[in-house]
C-alpha cells in the first residue's frame, strides 16, 4: 500500500477510523472524510503520531448533502491526480424519519445516495489509476431489505428497520451493478458486512432504540478493530486483486440474499439514483 491513495468516508470513529489508522501504518496516503472539523483534525493528528506516516489528511463534508459530496469530490481532484482505493463507509441508523438538506429521507440519502454519487464523481479518477478498488460497507441487514419503489423514502409510512434494511440492500445491488458497468476497466467493486460492532453507530438516536443499541453493543458487540478487518483486507490484500462483484464476511466471499442478484431491480435502482442525484457529471452508463 506504500504511496497508494485511499479515501475512507466515515473515518473519524468506529471501523472507518481503525481502517484509516491501519492503512496509514501500511504506508498508504490516507484521505479520511468526516463531518466534524474538530474530530477530523484530532483523528488525523492521532494517526500521524501513531504510525509516523505524515501523509494523512482529513476532508470535511456532510455526506447527506449532495452539494457537499460534489464539493468533496472537487477538492479531492484539485489536490490529487489519482485514487487507488475508495472506501464508502459513512452511514447511520435513524429511528425516526428525518430529511436531508435536499429533502430526501435521511437513511436513503446518507446510506445509499452518498455512495452512488461520490463513486460516480470519482470514477474517472479511479479508472485512470487502475488497478483500483471500490469497497462499500453494507450489512447482513440487507437480507431483510426490500426496495420499495412505490415509497422508497417512507413518505407514506416510515419504519426504521425496514428503511435501514432497504439501504443496506441498496448497497449490495449498487456494488453488483457497479461491477458489471466497470467490467474490464481495471476497477473492482466489492461490498461487505463488518459484523455487529460496538461503535458510535445508532448513538444519534436519543430514544429506546438508541439506548437498546448501546446496551446490545456492550453485551455482544465486536470491537471496531475486529469490525475493520474485512474492510482493510478488501482495500489492501493482494488476495483480492481483480475480485469484483462479491459480498464478503470475515474476509471471505459469501452469497448475499437472493434479492441482490436481481439485475432488473439493480438497473431500476441505478436509474432512480441518477434521477435523485440530478448530477451533471458523466454517470456510468
Amino acid at each position: 500500500m506504500k504511496n497508494k491513495i485511499v479515501m475512507i468516508t466515515g473515518a473519524t470513529s468506529g471501523i472507518g477510523a481503525v481502517a484509516a489508522l491501519e492503512l496509514a501504518r501500511f504506508g498508504a496516503r490516507v484521505v479520511g472524510v468526516g463531518r466534524n472539523p474538530e474530530k477530523c483534525t484530532a483523528v488525523a493528528s492521532h494517526i500521524t503520531k501513531e504510525t509516523g506516516n505524515p501523509s494523512v489528511e482529513y476532508l470535511v463534508a456532510d455526506l447527506s448533502s449532495q452539494d457537499q459530496i460534489r464539493q468533496l469530490a472537487e477538492v479531492f481532484k484539485v489536490k490529487y491526480t489519482r485514487l487507488d482505493v475508495l472506501v464508502n463507509n459513512a452511514g447511520a441508523y435513524f429511528s425516526k424519519r428525518q430529511e436531508s438538506i435536499d429533502g430526501i429521507e435521511m437513511t436513503l440519502a446518507l446510506n445509499h445516495l452518498n455512495y452512488f454519487l461520490l463513486t460516480n464523481l470519482l470514477v474517472d479518477t479511479l479508472k485512470a489509476s487502475a488497478p483500483a478498488r471500490i469497497v462499500s460497507v453494507s450489512s447482513n441487514a440487507h437480507q431483510v431489505g426490500h426496495i420499495n419503489f412505490a415509497d422508497i423514502e417512507g413518505r407514506r409510512r416510515y419504519l426504521s428497520w425496514p428503511a435501514y434494511g432497504q439501504s443496506k440492500l441498496a448497497n449490495v445491488l449498487f456494488t453488483y451493478e457497479l461491477a458489471r458497468r466497470l467490467d474490464g476497466g481495471g476497477v473492482t467493486a466489492t461490498t461487505m458486512h463488518p459484523g455487529f460492532v460496538a461503535s458510535n453507530f445508532g448513538h444519534n438516536n436519543q430514544d429506546l432504540m438508541g439506548w437498546g443499541t448501546r446496551l446490545a453493543q456492550k453485551i455482544a458487540g465486536h470491537s471496531p478493530e475486529q469490525g475493520a478487518h474485512t474492510m482493510i483486507y478488501l482495500a489492501s490484500s493482494p488476495e483480492v486483486e481483480g475480485v469484483t462483484g462479491k459480498y464478503f464476511v470475515d474476509e471471505k466471499a459469501v452469497p448475499s440474499s437472493p434479492a441482490t442478484y436481481d439485475e432488473g431491480t439493480a438497473r431500476r435502482l441505478w436509474e432512480l439514483s441518477k434521477a435523485m442525484t440530478s448530477t451533471k457529471v458523466q454517470i456510468l452508463t
